[in-house]
């Protein structure tokens, strides 16, 4: 890969950590049943692709749950802190690399997120590192969101490779799920699988790229 000019980086599982189980279990414990059809790593309600993609508020999404719960009377709070508890943190150390490759490589955020998910991470890099954002870690960010897409569909790919004049031959793709990388790929993108115990510090000491 010694013509690699550009980086894309997913966020949960690459640059924070996050545990599906977690909020699976937070959702059985709120009366979701059939969980793995609902919620999973590889697949889950089309719910949360409408909420991903800013198709739906976050008041329609919390009227999602209570109708799949079948409870009526769940709490916007406990709606959110279930649907939150995906997040367990940030290794020490992810950022100042971020900081390195961005010295070296275009580097770009990529991730499929919502708005309240957006807020409780926002919210916990400037409680854990000062910071207002992740924009400072990057060239750009891009969230699914705000921009009407979601990975894999091709569409937020091309926006990304186009906006910014990246050529897909010279462009690395870094995610923890298979369905995304195949799209990447398709496009002409070189990619990579990150899956524990493997870890964005440990990928950049071994590959060659830093």
């Amino acid at each position: 890969m010694e013509n690699i000019k550009n980086i894309i980086f997913d966020y949960g599982n690459v640059i924070f950590t996050i545990d599906f189980q977690r909020t699976q279990q937070a959702f059985i414990n709120l009366g979701i049943s059939n969980i793995e059809d609902f919620f999973a790593h590889k697949g889950h309600d089309p719910l949360f692709d409408e909420f991903e993609k800013g198709n739906i508020s976050a008041d329609a999404f919390r009227n999602g749950i209570r109708r799949k719960a079948n409870k009526p009377e769940l709490s916007d709070h406990e709606i959110d802190t279930a649907w939150n508890t995906i997040f367990v943190g940030i290794d020490a150390g992810n950022h100042e690399l971020l900081l390195k490759i961005k010295q070296k490589y275009n580097t770009f955020l990529l991730s499929n997120t919502n708005e309240i998910h957006f807020k409780h991470f926002s919210n916990y890099v400037e409680k854990t590192f000062g910071l207002k954002d992740n924009s400072s870690l990057f060239n750009k960010v891009y969230y699914s969101h705000l921009l009407g897409m979601r990975k894999p569909n091709a569409d937020i790919f091309e926006y990304v490779l186009q906006s910014n004049h990246l050529k897909p031959s010279e462009t690395l793709f870094i995610d923890d799920s298979p369905q995304h990388l195949k799209t990447a790929q398709q496009l002409g993108m070189h990619t990579y699988l990150m899956t524990a115990p493997d870890n964005v510090q440990t990928y950049f000491k071994t590959n060659g790229l830093l």
